[in-house]
């Protein structure tokens, strides 16, 4: 006489899946739902648990646009457009404050990491910009001047310190400034996106120990060398379709050739679109998951730019969610993902029972 199946504890179901992304492809999977926390069980294969739904595709942790300006547009939509979480790299700190962590406890609401204001050089870039007022930048010439912005990103919950590197007809800092402000950040516990534009200052970041790129680079194609020593320590978010909106461009072209070798020899991609900088979608945008694809990204590196600080084994308050599996055809792997909802895990039972 077989056994019966254990009964969960009260308070928790198990719900099975197609797939599970935990930083790699789990396979079909068993998940034990408690509350708003999804943890990974193991394989559906050979599993005693009692699933009592079953997800018809792939789980994943909540899908992040690292790069947006909320300031600019109507963030009402990014959750239904399939974006649960995004970091804002620039905007009014009042304003992105008041946003801040919505989606850890409503559904509808996306989540919101931010830097707060730019960190420039007096008369840097944004601040010869319309669409960026005063209130988004902080103007520093000295060491105190950095430090004193830096606690204020601080003191306002910042998650990173966003500084810009706009040699194009606008000052930047010095190598010393630039050193200062990138330790500031650092001992005060938070990382380092800089905004590399102009001739060398994609590699005058690394070199300083800048953290993350808030965009591949386009102004430049970097040699190989120059590719390899950036993969071996920064990060970079993507952002391709600002450069075009879907038509051909020299940027694009530049900066898509400088993302797949980056790709190609290990770098870190961060899915990232600079949202509200000229006509793009508010939620998932296909164009830059098709860039992503042509710069040669499968489904795996694609997810981990999209995810890209996944767990090792559970999810917290919201997954997203994609029909089926990753398609074996790499031409089909961006429209894939494109599909991709938003999930309150407290709502996974009803959802698919």
């Amino acid at each position: 006489m077989n056994a019966a199946p254990p009964v969960a504890p009260a308070g928790e179901t198990y719900v099975s899946a197609d797939d599970v992304w935990l930083g790699g492809w789990r396979g079909p999977s068993v998940l034990r739902s408690t509350g708003n926390i999804l943890e990974w069980v193991g394989p559906l294969s050979g599993s005693t648990e009692a699933p009592t739904a079953h997800i018809p595709g792939t789980v994943f942790g909540g899908f992040t646009d690292s790069h947006v300006h909320l300031g600019l547009v109507d963030p009402a939509g990014l959750v239904a457009g399939g974006i649960a979480r995004v970091l804002d790299l620039g905007n009014n700190l009042d304003e992105v404050r008041a946003l801040w962590g919505l989606g850890e406890t409503e559904a509808t609401a996306v989540a919101v990491d931010y830097a707060g204001a730019l960190i420039t050089a007096p008369g840097g870039y944004p601040s010869d910009r319309s669409w960026a007022p005063s209130s988004w930048i902080r103007e520093v010439s000295t060491p105190e001047e950095s430090a004193a912005a830096v606690s204020e990103m601080v003191a306002a919950a910042a998650s990173a310190i966003k500084i810009t590197l706009n040699a194009v007809g606008a000052p930047v800092f010095s190598e010393r400034m630039l050193r200062t402000v990138v330790t500031q950040a650092h001992n005060a516990g938070l990382p380092v996106v800089a905004h590399p534009e102009g001739a060398g200052q994609a590699m005058r970041a690394a070199a300083a120990g800048v953290d993350i790129l808030a965009h591949t680079p386009w102004t430049e194609r970097l040699s190989d060398d120059e590719i390899s020593a950036l993969a071996s320590s920064v990060s970079i978010i993507s952002t391709l379709d600002i450069h075009g909106y879907g038509q051909a461009t020299d940027a694009f072209a530049i900066a898509t050739d400088n993302l797949s070798r980056f790709a190609a020899v290990g770098g870190a991609v961060r899915y990232g679109t600079d949202l509200g900088n000229g006509p793009l979608p508010i939620g998932i945008n296909a164009r830059e998951l098709a860039a992503l694809s042509a710069a040669g990204l499968d489904a795996g590196s694609i997810a981990a730019a999209l995810v890209p600080h996944p767990s090792s084994a559970s999810f917290v308050e919201r997954i997203s969610w994609i029909p089926g599996v990753a398609p074996a055809d790499p031409d089909a792997v961006a429209s894939w993902f494109s599909t991709a909802s938003v999930l309150a895990i407290s709502a996974l039972k009803e959802t698919f029972a």
